[in-house]
C-alpha cells in the first residue's frame, strides 16, 4: 500500500514520473495523459504557484524585474503549460472522464489567476518597478510588458478593496464556469445530432460525403462541417435541407433538451461582466474590453462598423435581387427560404461562372496544398519545415519543426519554432479552427537558456476516405492558410519577454492581421499552379479554371461582409447596453432591422452558438475581424505592389509585424512595414466594393 504522503502536491512535484503532467519533458506527453493525472498534478502546480506568489511579494524578493520572474513568473508558467495541456485534450478529444476532471479543477485554476492578478501586493512591487531610475534602463519589451502588467492589474481587480474584490473574485469564477458550460452545450448538441438519409434523399450529394457517411441502413448525416456544409451546397433535396438547416440554427436554444440550452447562461454571462464592468469603473462591459485594444471605445467601433455596412449595402441588395430572380427562373424556387440560399447561390456560381466548388475541390489535396503552404513559407520568410515526432492525442496528428538555416552550409540550423497539425473533424472535437499555443519563447530566469515557441494548428476538415488524400474546398485551404498566419505570428517571434512574445500582449483587434494576411495567398496563381494535384490525374489546377475563380472570387461579397458586420455590432451592442441580457433576442433582432438583406427565418438562435463571445475571447472584440482586415488588407497591397514572392518584402513584413509580437503597439508595427497608418481603401478593393 502506498504511503498517503505520496499523494501530497510537494511529494507529487518530487516524482513526476508518477503524473506525465508534472514531468519535466520538453513536450507534453499528450499520449499519455490520463483524466485521473489531471487533479493531482493540477493540485500540486497550484500549491507551487500559491507558494511562489506568496514568496514574491514578501520582504525577501526585492522590487525586480528579474527577481520577480525567477521567483513567480517560472512557476504560473509551469501551471499554466500543465493546464493549456488538459484544455486542448477537452478541445480535441473529450470525454465525460476528462470533462469531470477538467470541470472539478476550472475553479481552483480561475481562482489563482484572479487572486494573482488582483494582489495589492504584488501590483505594489510592478508599481514600485515602474517607478524606479531602473525602468528606464529596461529593455523596450520589457517596458511594454510592465506597462501592460500594470494595466492588467488595474483591469483583474487589484485596485478594488473590501467586499468589491471578493465579489471580483466570484464573477471571474462564475464566468468561467458559465462559459465552460456554453462550450459544453454547443459541442453535444452538435455530436447529439444525426439523420440517417436514404440514397434517394441525397441527390446531387458529392460522392466524398456519401462515402464518408456510409453506414448500416443508409448515410449518417451530422452537423459537423465537413458533411452540414455540403449537403446544404449540392443536396437537390429541399426538405433535406431544411431539416438540417433547422437542426444546425437551434443547436443549444429552447427547441432542443433543456440540458444543453445556452438561454440562461448567455443572459447570465452578460449580466455577470456588466456587473464586473461596474465593479472597475465603467459604465459596461464594452470600455473595460477595449482598454487594451486598438479602438478607442465603443462609439468609435459602432461607427466603423456602420460605415462599412453602409458601403456595403449597395452590393449586397444587388447579390440578394441577383439569387433571388435565378433562383425564381431556374431553380423554382420562388420563395426563397435560409436553407435553399446556399443550395441557390452555388447553383448561380456555377452559372455564372461555369465552374462548381466541387470541381474546384478535386485540385486541392491536402497533401499538395500543405506542401505549397510549406513553400510559401519557406520563400518568403527564410525558414526550413521539417517533419519532426511527438507524443499526440491522435493518430492523423503530425508534429513538424520550424528551423532557420545557418549561414555556414555545414552549420546546424536553428530551431525557432515547433506545431502539431491536427486536420480532421472527429466525434469529440471542438467545431471551427484556431491556433492555440503549447508554450511561448522566453529567456528563461530560472535556466537562462531560450525557450522556444511551439503551436497547436486545429482544423475540421473532413479525413481521406478509401485510401484517397483528403480533399480541401478552396474555403478550407483559406481556413488552413489562416490559422498558420496565427501560428506564424507566434512562433517566428524574436521577443524573449514572456508577456510580449509572439501573440502575447498584441491588442486583440490586430491579432487577426497575420491570420488574414496569408488568406490573400490562397487567390495567386503564382501560388495555386504549385500547390494543386488533381486528386485523379495529379494535374495542375488549369488556368482557365483559376481564372474562373478569380471572377467569382467577389461573389456575393456584399452579403458576406453585411453577416460579419452583423454579428460584430450584435457583439458590440449586447457588451455596450446595460441590461442586454433580458434582451438577447430583441437586439439581434433590431441588429438585422438595420443591417441585414437576408433576414434568417424567426426560429433561428444563431446566439446560442455564438462560441466566440460567449465562451472564447471575442467578446466586445468580434469587431476585430473586420478592423484587422483593413490592417491586413493594406499589409498585402505591399506585395501586390512589390511581388507576392518578393524575400525581401516577405523579411521585411517578418520583422516588422511577426518578428514584433506584442512588444510594440500593433499600429507602429504597421507602420514599421507600410510606412504609413492603414487605410479602408485597399480592403474595399479587395472586395470588389470600391467605386
Amino acid at each position: 500500500m502506498k504511503s498517503p504522503a505520496l499523494n501530497t502536491p510537494s511529494s507529487l512535484l518530487a516524482r513526476p514520473q508518477a503524473n506525465p503532467l508534472l514531468a519535466a519533458t520538453d513536450l507534453p506527453a499528450f499520449d499519455a495523459i490520463q483524466p485521473e493525472h489531471v487533479t493531482p498534478a493540477i493540485s500540486a502546480l497550484l500549491a507551487a504557484a500559491n507558494a511562489a506568489l506568496e514568496a514574491a511579494v514578501s520582504e525577501a524578493t526585492p522590487a525586480d524585474y528579474d527577481a520577480l520572474s525567477r521567483t513567480l513568473s517560472v512557476a504560473t508558467e509551469r501551471l499554466g503549460r500543465a493546464w493549456g495541456a488538459v484544455s486542448h485534450l477537452k478541445s480535441v478529444k473529450d470525454t465525460p472522464e476528462l470533462r469531470a476532471a477538467y470541470n472539478e479543477n476550472l475553479p481552483a485554476v480561475t481562482e489563482f489567476y484572479t487572486r494573482q492578478g488582483a494582489d495589492e501586493r504584488l501590483y505594489a512591487k510592478y508599481k514600485t518597478i515602474a517607478a524606479s531610475p531602473a525602468a528606464a534602463t529596461l529593455k523596450p519589451a520589457r517596458r511594454q510588458a510592465l506597462a501592460h502588467w500594470l494595466r492588467d492589474f488595474v483591469l483583474s481587480g487589484a485596485e478594488l478593496q473590501g467586499e468589491d474584490k471578493v465579489r471580483y473574485a466570484q464573477i471571474q469564477e462564475e464566468l468561467a464556469r458559465l462559459s465552460q458550460q456554453f462550450s459544453e452545450h454547443v459541442l453535444d448538441a452538435t455530436d447529439g445530432f444525426a439523420y440517417i438519409a436514404q440514397a434517394d434523399e441525397l441527390a446531387g450529394v458529392p460522392a466524398d460525403v456519401l462515402s464518408a457517411t456510409q453506414t448500416e441502413g443508409g448515410h449518417k448525416l451530422t452537423l459537423h462541417m465537413p458533411v452540414y456544409l455540403p449537403v446544404m451546397q449540392y443536396a437537390e433535396n429541399r426538405a433535406l435541407r431544411e431539416r438540417l438547416y433547422t437542426a444546425y440554427v437551434t443547436r443549444a436554444c429552447e427547441a432542443g433538451p433543456s440540458e444543453r440550452d445556452n438561454s440562461a447562461l448567455m443572459a447570465d454571462i452578460l449580466r455577470l461582466r456588466q456587473e464586473e464592468a461596474k465593479l472597475l469603473g465603467h459604465a459596461h462591459y464594452a470600455e473595460v474590453s477595449l482598454v487594451p485594444k486598438m479602438a478607442s471605445d465603443a462609439a468609435e467601433v459602432l461607427h466603423f462598423l456602420r460605415d462599412l455596412a453602409t458601403r456595403a449595402r449597395p452590393y449586397a441588395e444587388r447579390d440578394l435581387a441577383e439569387l433571388r430572380e435565378f433562383a425564381a427562373k431556374e431553380l423554382g424556387l420562388v420563395d426563397l427560404q435560409a436553407w435553399d440560399v446556399p443550395y441557390a447561390s452555388e447553383k448561380l456560381k456555377e452559372a455564372r461562372y461555369a465552374f462548381s466548388d466541387l470541381e474546384l475541390k478535386q485540385y486541392f489535396t491536402e497533401p499538395k496544398v500543405l506542401d505549397g503552404l510549406f513553400r510559401i513559407i519557406e520563400t518568403l520568410f527564410d525558414v526550413r519545415i521539417r517533419p519532426e515526432k511527438a507524443a499526440v492525442w491522435h493518430e492523423s496528428v503530425r508534429f513538424f519543426r520550424i528551423e532557420r538555416p545557418c549561414p555556414q552550409p555545414d552549420g546546424v540550423p536553428t530551431v525557432v519554432g515547433r506545431f502539431y497539425l491536427d486536420p480532421y473533424a472527429r466525434p469529440g472535437k471542438r467545431p471551427g479552427a484556431w491556433m492555440d499555443d503549447v508554450r511561448s519563447r522566453w529567456q528563461r530566469p530560472d535556466t537562462n537558456r531560450l525557450q522556444t515557441p511551439v503551436a497547436h494548428l486545429v482544423c475540421n476538415f473532413s479525413a481521406p476516405v478509401d485510401g484517397r488524400p483528403a480533399l480541401l474546398t478552396h474555403d478550407e485551404v483559406q481556413t488552413l492558410f489562416h490559422e498558420f498566419g496565427h501560428g506564424l505570428h507566434h512562433m517566428l517571434t524574436q521577443v524573449d519577454e514572456l508577456g510580449v512574445s509572439g501573440i502575447s500582449g498584441v491588442e486583440w483587434d490586430a491579432v487577426e492581421l497575420p491570420s488574414q494576411f496569408m488568406e490573400n495567398f490562397c487567390w495567386e496563381w503564382e501560388v495555386l499552379r504549385h500547390m494543386t494535384a488533381h486528386v485523379d490525374t495529379a494535374a495542375a489546377l488549369p488556368r482557365g479554371l483559376f481564372d474562373k475563380m478569380i471572377a467569382a472570387k467577389n461573389f456575393q461579397s456584399g452579403l458576406m461582409t453585411l453577416r460579419q458586420v452583423e454579428f460584430a455590432l450584435f457583439d458590440m451592442r449586447l457588451h455596450s447596453e446595460p441590461g442586454s441580457e433580458a434582451r438577447v433576442q430583441q437586439v439581434i433582432d433590431e441588429v438585422r432591422r438595420e443591417v441585414a438583406v437576408l433576414v434568417p427565418p424567426a426560429f433561428n438562435r444563431f446566439q446560442h452558438t455564438f462560441s466566440h463571445i460567449f465562451a472564447g475571447g471575442y467578446a466586445a472584440g468580434y469587431y476585430s475581424y473586420k478592423w484587422a482586415e483593413v490592417l491586413s488588407a493594406d499589409a498585402w497591397s505591399a506585395f501586390e505592389e512589390e511581388g507576392v514572392l518578393n524575400p525581401e518584402t516577405g523579411l521585411r513584413y517578418r520583422q516588422c509585424i511577426l518578428e514584433a509580437g506584442g512588444a510594440r503597439d500593433a499600429i507602429d508595427n504597421f507602420k514599421a512595414f507600410r510606412g504609413r497608418a492603414p487605410t479602408i481603401d485597399a480592403l474595399l478593393r479587395h472586395q470588389g466594393m470600391a467605386d
